[in-house]
Order: C-alpha cells, then sequence, then structure tokens
C-alpha cells in the first residue's frame, strides 16, 4: 500500500483525494477484519450436531448447540480425576455436567474400580499438555471448593472439540444436572444416549443399569448416590410447593419424583405435560433423597425420559453389584423424622391422556 509523499504535489488534486479516500478504506477494511478475527476466536462455536449418532472424536456431533458465554484458555497441566482437570496456573476445572465413574458406585475400593480408571485414563489423553477454551452457562461458576464449573472445548472452528461430549459419547461418564447449572442438558443427555444404546465404557457394566422403581428398599440404600430409575407413573399430584409424581399408593414409602415450582415456572411446556405422564414408563436420573421413601428432584427436563417401549431396563437387579445386596428389595423405607417427610402429598385423581407426551 503507497503512501502519498511531498513528490505527489505535482499530481492533479482530485487524483490525491481520490488515492488518499482509497487508502483510509483499505485500511478500515483491514482494522475490521482483524476485529471480526478475533472476536471470531474468543467466541464458543455453535454447530448443528447428529447427537443421536454422536461418536467419540466427532467433533460436529459432539458439540452443543445451547449458548455458552466464553472464558478464558489455558493449557492442561494433569488430570485429577475423570471430571477434574488442572490447569497451568493452578486452578482446578470441574467438567460440568459429565459424572465419571467412580469406586464408590460398586462399593469397590479407591483406585481399583476398573470403569473409573478408564475415564481417567480417556480424559488423559485428550487433554494433557492441550491448550483449552473454557466456556460457562449462566449459572454458578466455581464450587465451595474453587473448582471451575466449566464446559471445556479444544481446538478451533470444525476442529473444535467438546470434552464433556466426548466423555459421554465414548461411555466413559453420564449426564447430569443440578440446581442452576443446566446449560446444555439436552446435548448432555444425547451424547450420553448415543453411548448407552450402543453398551460402550460403563454402559457395559451391570452396575449402571437403571434400579426398579418398584423397589423403594433397594432405591434406599442408594441414597446419597446418583442413579436412573425406571419404572411406571401410578400419580401425579400438584401442591402449593411443587408436583409429586408418584410410582406407588404409598407416598410414604414408594418412589418418588419431586419438580419445584422454580423447574415448572422455567419450563412451561414440560410442566403442563406432567399430567400426561400417568400410566407411562419413564426412566428419571438424579441424586437419591429420602423425602419419607425415596425421592430424586428434578431440575430439568431432560432428567425425565419417556419410555418408547413398556419394557423396563430395570427388570431385574444387578448380579454383580455388591451395592444392592441387603434385606429384601421390597422392604419399606423406614421412616424419616425429618420436618419435610411430614409434608402431606396428597394423591387426587387427574384426568389424562398419556397419547399426547412426546418429550
Amino acid at each position: 500500500m503507497r503512501r502519498l509523499s511531498p513528490n505527489d504535489v505535482n499530481l492533479p488534486a482530485a487524483k490525491v483525494q481520490a488515492e488518499r479516500r482509497a487508502t483510509r478504506r483499505r485500511c478500515l477494511e483491514l482494522w475490521t477484519m482483524r476485529i471480526a478475527a478475533l472476536i471470531a476466536a474468543m467466541c464458543v462455536a455453535v454447530v448443528t450436531p447428529s447427537s443421536a449418532v454422536a461418536q467419540p472424536g466427532d467433533a460436529a456431533a459432539s458439540m452443543p448447540t445451547c449458548q455458552l458465554n466464553p472464558g478464558t484458555s489455558h493449557t492442561v497441566a494433569r488430570v485429577i480425576d475423570g471430571e477434574t482437570i488442572a490447569l497451568d496456573d493452578g486452578r482446578e476445572v470441574r467438567l460440568i455436567g459429565a459424572l465419571a465413574p467412580r469406586a464408590t458406585d460398586a462399593a469397590a475400593a479407591s483406585g481399583t474400580w476398573p470403569a473409573e480408571q478408564s475415564a481417567v485414563a480417556f480424559l488423559s489423553k485428550q487433554v494433557i499438555g492441550e491448550r483449552v477454551q473454557l466456556a460457562f452457562g449462566d449459572g454458578p461458576r466455581s464450587d465451595r471448593y474453587g473448582r471451575l464449573l466449566a464446559h471445556v472445548f479444544i481446538g478451533v472452528g470444525a476442529t473444535r472439540q467438546w470434552i464433556q461430549g466426548e466423555m459421554l459419547a465414548a461411555g466413559w461418564a453420564r449426564a447430569y444436572t443440578l440446581s442452576g447449572m443446566t446449560a446444555c442438558a439436552h446435548e448432555l443427555l444425547a451424547n450420553e444416549r448415543a453411548a448407552r444404546l450402543s453398551e460402550r465404557g460403563l454402559w457395559g457394566l451391570p452396575s449402571y443399569r437403571a434400579l426398579a422403581a418398584s423397589r423403594p428398599g433397594q432405591i434406599m440404600k442408594r441414597r446419597n448416590h446418583f442413579e436412573r430409575v425406571s419404572g411406571h407413573i401410578a400419580t401425579v399430584a400438584r401442591t402449593a410447593s411443587g408436583v409429586y409424581v408418584n410410582f406407588g399408593g404409598d407416598w410414604k414409602t414408594d418412589f418418588t419424583i419431586v419438580v419445584s415450582k422454580d423447574t415448572l415456572k422455567r419450563e412451561p411446556d414440560f410442566a403442563s405435560r406432567l399430567n400426561t405422564l400417568v400410566n407411562q414408563s419413564v426412566t428419571v436420573r438424579g441424586w437419591i433423597e429420602r423425602r419419607n421413601g425415596p425421592m430424586i428432584e428434578l431440575y430439568h427436563s431432560s432428567q425425565l425420559e419417556v419410555s418408547l417401549a413398556h419394557n423396563v431396563e430395570a427388570a431385574k437387579p444387578a448380579s454383580n453389584a455388591p451395592m444392592l445386596n441387603g434385606p429384601a428389595a421390597n422392604d419399606p423405607a423406614p421412616a424419616d423424622s425429618d420436618t419435610e417427610t411430614k409434608k402431606n402429598r396428597p394423591d387426587p385423581p387427574i384426568e389424562t391422556d398419556p397419547s399426547g407426551l412426546q418429550l
């Protein structure tokens, strides 16, 4: 690009002005292109996925279409466990939304559970020494231990890989949501579903088979653990505090799903369909709590999957899962003395149309 010099004074004035305007225009175009490139590098790429057939290593299939807030980039120094990495600045990052297997899943000794070791090995191969970009949902960005709660990406553009998606598609993690942290919930589940249907990774192990809702005694033994529970819904009861989805006739002992008012308000379409779940076969995921009988709280509609077939996955308990051994499966859960358990949860008759639900 030539600049005008004092020697150009002999050029016609109109030509000088035209060349000056052209020079300014070219400079402006160059700066616009540089700024656009910088913004593009900072943003999290949004790619249309083929989630139902996601395969590990397939960046396009693993990428989320949800909106995330871009964070900073760092090099991964080490892998702490199957869902936690350490960055070059000393901070730790929890791969939010992807729960890696642990020895406690099968009551195994720490460090001896093969699924846990495989998850760590897979994650290590993906990220150690790599430059990664962090991205965040709208919820909290760190936990009480100071660990960042982030989605992690490697690469740029078409080669970008979503690490949560890779872990789930390979079968070395389970999708989950927490209160206030539901970003990309459907995309997480879609990647997990592909691995589950193919029985990849942990899904080939009986320990991760869904529990039967008809066996509340067995479910209660998994209190404070993340589980999937399958069964037929008996009633749906609406109260001032939320919706109770009951899997039996005695809410004091049977398994129940609780959907809070906040969740109902965030997802009105899902809230309006809950009544149509009666007599449907479903699978719910989350942490087992005790509220009279065993209970899972729903923070997002992705936690509840409606079965297309009536065959429940948990028709019989896993034979090699030591945590399922003990008293008879149908033994009722002991009464809970907490104030919360004394709440009345009525089960009024409800008119339903099960055929209309498509979650």
